[in-house]
């Protein structure tokens, strides 16, 4: 048997080992002052992608134990400006109170059973002075054509289908609407915000007022919004706010054959041992606005909703946020379209200036042309974005 160990007894293959290692250790350091190896490894290392989670992941523990102290701050935080909220929604409540004889007025001038006088209806409108030249050209001319005119012309009582044309005139109401909807919103009188009394949990509810109609006997519908302004435990950094969490209709008392939220439909039926046919009538959900008072309910047992309930539910808090912040106090606003005229002008306005710099630019470039006629001319905007 061979004798595989040197004469003080370490073995060959340790040392061998011990050689390879130094080896190594040689060529990587002549490795590493290399200059063209180590600017590879910088722009390898400069490439790599760094992400915020990547980053304070690289801190030592100390620094990463007083952000946790600075998260503590921030959840502390939330809950200050949850209360924030609370006594935005008490002051909310009081000025409801303040605004409720001006909504109470409007209503009476909208059906007709007051008469708004010469004072109160005075209004100053931008073509104010060009209306006034124009009619003192024409007064005399036509002063007999007038009278004759307001013999004949018909006096409405009130202001006729007022809500349903602010229905009509926002799409995201329009949308809910359907021709059969038509007649029964036109008996719609008042839409009025109520919020949730002191003490309360946060919520505020939806009133929509009819006069007597031939459809249902409710004199006044219902929805409620029930609110939270308090941090989620699980994610206390999403709180943004107030949000609306859950809703509740009102049971609609239909009169016979007026329920326009479901249809009758026929169905054909064959025995299968006799081979008879008969026909059955059944009713079946039916799209109509007046569902918007049977909302499906948020899940509260932990359940998730499916993707649709979850985007319709999204669209019933979106709608009732709408009525209450813009449709209900600028009721008047949405009936003669100003209100919608200023979103589009605004959202328009956004696009003019964007459009408008861009002409600046090419303005620059072209005063720059003629002062510097060698000048390059600038690339077309294809070849700019690569």
């Amino acid at each position: 048997m061979a004798d595989n160990s040197f004469p003080d007894g370490v073995p060959s293959d340790s040392l061998e080992a011990a050689k390879n290692a130094s080896n190594t250790e040689k060529l990587t350091d002549q490795v590493m002052q290399n200059p063209q190896v180590l600017a590879a490894l910088q722009e390898r290392l400069d490439n790599v992608s760094h992400t915020p989670s990547s980053y304070i992941e690289t801190l030592p523990k100390a620094v990463k134990r007083r952000i946790n102290a600075l998260k503590q701050l921030q959840v502390k935080c939330a809950h200050i400006e949850a209360k924030f909220y609370e006594e935005v929604h008490d002051l909310e409540r009081k000025y409801a109170a303040l605004y409720q004889p001006l909504f109470d007025k409007r209503r009476e001038f909208i059906t007709g059973d007051v008469e708004p006088t010469d004072a109160e209806s005075e209004w100053h409108s931008e073509n104010e002075e060009e209306d006034k030249l124009a009619g003192d050209m024409k007064t005399k001319a036509v002063i007999a054509e007038k009278e004759a005119a307001a013999a004949e012309e018909p006096s409405p009582k009130g202001i006729p289908e007022f809500w349903f044309t602010i229905f009509r005139n926002v799409d995201m109401l329009s949308e809910l609407v359907q021709e059969y909807d038509e007649p029964i919103l036109k008996h719609l009188q008042d839409i009025k915000v109520k919020f949730s009394d002191p003490g309360q949990p946060m919520s505020f509810v939806l009133e929509f007022h009819f006069e007597p109609n031939d459809y249902f006997t409710n004199s006044v519908l219902t929805k409620t919004y029930k609110m939270k302004s308090e941090p989620d435990k699980a994610d206390p950094f999403s709180f943004e706010g107030p949000e609306i969490v859950d809703c509740d209709g009102c049971t609609i008392d239909w009169k016979k054959g007026k329920n326009v939220t479901v249809k009758t439909i026929k169905k054909k039926q064959k025995h299968k041992g006799r081979g008879t046919v008969r026909t059955i009538t059944k009713q079946v959900p039916n799209d109509s606005f007046f569902n918007f008072f049977s909302p499906l309910r948020a899940s509260g047992d932990g359940e998730s909703l499916d993707e649709d309930s979850e985007f319709t539910l999204a669209s019933d808090f979106e709608i009732g946020h709408f009525f209450r912040e813009r449709i209900v106090p600028r009721a008047v606003l949405y009936f003669t379209g100003e209100a919608i005229e200023d979103d589009d002008n605004f959202e328009e306005g956004e696009e003019g200036e964007e459009e408008e710099l861009e002409g600046d630019e090419e303005a620059e470039d072209d005063d720059d042309a003629e002062t510097n006629p060698k000048k390059e001319p600038s690339q077309p905007s294809e070849c700019k974005q690569q």
